[in-house]
């Protein structure tokens, strides 16, 4: 299967290099974390921009046969049209996400630096704690139930890729305590991805996600050999803004269906 779809390609590569499964089935893909069964994206089919005309039920047909074991339904569509028509969908019972995918080639200055932080990479045990800590405080400050064994498997995945050379765990420090973070990756084709943007409840709107998104940028292209840059974001989030505001421009739609377990 050729995917077109620049945010199902970065969301291959980088599930690729955390070290899931990547299986081209000729009219799908197939996508398995091992180490992570109940990560939903790290377990999931992408499917042809033609299925979407395809009846729900065969499509969850499909994924049960790949998936018999999984609890939760994740289909993606190698689609760009962030408009295409999922009612079907919603009327089986599944929770559709509309993404934009946005892109640049070089990072743009935020037009309210955050000067107030150091901005380095994670480097040891007590700062991948503090990332783990901020993403559960973050989970819960949005409204979402921390899970907090999940984000520790996110975590570990994120450090081996970071460990391994292929991107950075980028993270704002004032006086030693993570205060906002993000991670950027590339399998050295040209493209970084960046991953989880965060920041510390007491910490936001004070310019800190648009400068290190900005400071990722420049790692991506200096150490990753990156040229385009892809950020794919909720376009009905606050979030989207701060990327725009940094050079990212709207590249394409990107659509999912999902069902978790409590939705059966």
């Amino acid at each position: 299967m050729n995917v077109v779809s620049l945010g199902y390609r970065t969301d291959l590569m980088v599930r690729a290099l955390e070290g899931g499964k990547v299986a081209d089935r000729g009219g799908y893909v197939t996508v398995r974390t091992a180490a992570n069964p109940e990560f939903y994206w790290g377990n999931f089919l992408l499917l042809p921009s033609e299925a979407l005309s395809d009846p729900p039920d065969q499509l969850l047909s499909l994924f049960a046969e790949e998936f018999p074991a999984a609890g939760h339904v994740a289909l993606g569509f190698d689609a760009t049209d962030g408009g295409a028509d999922l009612g079907r969908f919603e009327a089986a019972g599944l929770t559709v996400q509309r993404d934009t995918v946005l892109t640049a080639t070089a990072p743009g200055k935020p037009p309210h630096p955050g000067t107030s932080a150091q901005i380095r990479p994670l480097a040891d045990d007590g700062d991948w704690e503090q990332a783990i800590s901020l993403q559960v405080l973050c989970d819960e400050e949005d409204g979402d139930e921390a899970d907090t064994a999940f984000i520790k498997s996110r975590f570990a995945a994120r450090r081996a890729i970071s460990d391994s050379g292929h991107g950075a765990w980028l993270g704002a420090f004032r006086d030693g305590e993570l205060v906002a973070h993000l991670g950027i990756y590339s399998d050295g084709t040209g493209v970084a991805r960046y991953q989880d943007i965060g920041t510390h409840p007491g910490a936001r709107r004070q310019g800190l996600a648009a400068t290190l998104i900005r400071h990722a940028a420049r790692y991506a292209i200096d150490q990753l050999g990156a040229k385009t840059l892809v950020i794919v974001a909720d376009p009905t989030e606050p979030a989207i803004r701060v990327y725009r505001s940094v050079g990212f421009a709207d590249h394409e739609g990107q659509v999912s269906v999902q069902r978790g377990p409590a939705e059966d």
